[in-house]
């Protein structure tokens, strides 16, 4: 899907200089960016949960 993504000048030049420094365009780092952000979002939630099974554990077993 064509998205048009329109950056601060300083955020460009950078995003540009790591671009042409490792190779890659824009968009593959950008897309990169958001999935590593998208994940570490993930993690997150997993965490919260998990330490909410761990500290809810005795109430969780009695409602079952």
């Amino acid at each position: 899907m064509a998205m048009t993504l329109r950056l601060p000048e300083d955020l460009d030049a950078k995003l540009t200089e790591r671009a042409r420094r490792e190779g890659r365009s824009k968009q593959e780092l950008a897309i990169e960016a958001i999935r590593d952000a998208q994940n570490r979002a993930e993690l997150k939630v997993d965490d919260v949960l998990a330490e909410l099974m761990d500290s809810d554990a005795e109430i969780l077993d009695y409602l079952k």
